[in-house]
């Protein structure tokens, strides 16, 4: 059986991109008999970025509510809060200790932001470092990751073979899923979907809330009765990605005839959007009710988890003669 690891930021509430990317493709791969899934919420990572305790928490509750309404099995799994697991630091140490600091510094989440230093602290400068204990603490074999974070994969890939040529074969050497077919999911204003750009759609906010947020994707100012285009629509590129190829074709003609607003249109991606995922609405706001379910489901987990990392660190220590 093959162990396949991947981890979520809790550096804001899931949002459509999310979702869509990640949270239910990693699913997928964890209902395939042949595999054995390790979810877990990157809080560490996230706290590089919030330094709000409180948001920080509610962010984290949010994540894990997300997972488990969109379906995640948590007796076949291992679903787990990254700072309940404080062996991770202490791999995280012995790692820092072997990883060269050009390579560091050559890393995409650094280099993004070393024009403005003062905005860089060191937790972003180890990130790369903290997530590859996060993946060989775990004796990962699979590792389902983004274009984005590929480079990071390679680092992880990098600093196994390392530690395992110093001192003899000690962690698994993980191998990368990237799905080419996982599309880029635009945001409100036609970037990329992302909390960084403020740009995101949360499907679990109540219904007010959504239907704001919905009515808010900018649009040109087309007037309601002129045909428009819908390829070059923000709302339109949201609609298609959610939406049956019957539902997208009579969309698309609607553009194309005119006396179809873009208030229209936003109007039937709201209401897809509550179609859609009206089951995994509910079970969000059920476990967000339900704090001790909630946390009955991570501490499970946790303790699966431990179990896990704590052999390998004895492996790692005992190398090292610590």
């Amino acid at each position: 059986m093959a162990r396949v690891l991947t981890g979520i930021q809790s550096s804001g509430r899931p949002h459509l991109g999310n979702i869509l990317g990640a949270i239910i493709p990693a699913i997928m791969l964890s209902k395939d008999v042949q595999n054995e899934a390790f979810f877990f919420i990157a809080d560490l990572h996230s706290f590089i970025t919030i330094k709000d305790p409180k948001q920080l928490i509610e962010n984290t509750k949010a994540t894990a509510a997300a997972w488990l309404a969109f379906g995640l099995d948590t007796q076949k799994n291992t679903f787990y809060r990254q700072s309940k697991i404080p062996e991770v630091c202490e791999l995280t140490w012995y790692l820092n200790c072997i990883t060269p600091f050009p390579m560091l510094a050559n890393a995409h989440s650094f280099k993004d932001k070393s024009e403005k230093l003062a905005d860089v602290n060191a937790g972003l400068f180890i990130y790369p470092v903290l997530m590859a204990s996060d993946i060989i603490g775990y004796n990962a074999d699979f590792v389902p990751v983004g274009k984005d974070q590929k480079q990071h994969l390679e680092m992880t890939r990098d600093i196994a073979i390392s530690f395992n040529h110093m001192y003899g074969n000690t962690f698994v050497v993980p191998e990368p899923i990237i799905d080419e077919r996982v599309m880029t999911i635009p945001g409100t204003d036609g970037q990329k979907m992302s909390k960084s750009y403020g740009n995101t759609i949360d499907i679990f906010l109540p219904d007010k809330k959504l239907r704001k947020v919905i009515m808010s994707i900018v649009t040109d100012s087309t007037r309601i009765e002129a045909p428009k285009n819908p390829d070059a629509d923000n709302v339109f590129s949201i609609y298609k990605v959610l939406a049956s190829e019957t539902k997208i074709s009579e969309m698309h003609s609607k553009y194309l005839a005119g006396n179809y607003g873009y208030g229209d249109a936003k109007q039937e991606l709201f209401e897809l959007i509550l179609r859609r995922f009206q089951n995994e609405r509910e079970a969000f706001n059920y476990y967000i009710s339900n704090q001790q379910e909630l946390e009955k489901r991570l501490q499970e987990g946790e303790e699966k988890a431990r179990v896990v990392i704590r052999e390998v660190l004895l492996r790692v220590r005992e190398k090292l003669k610590f």
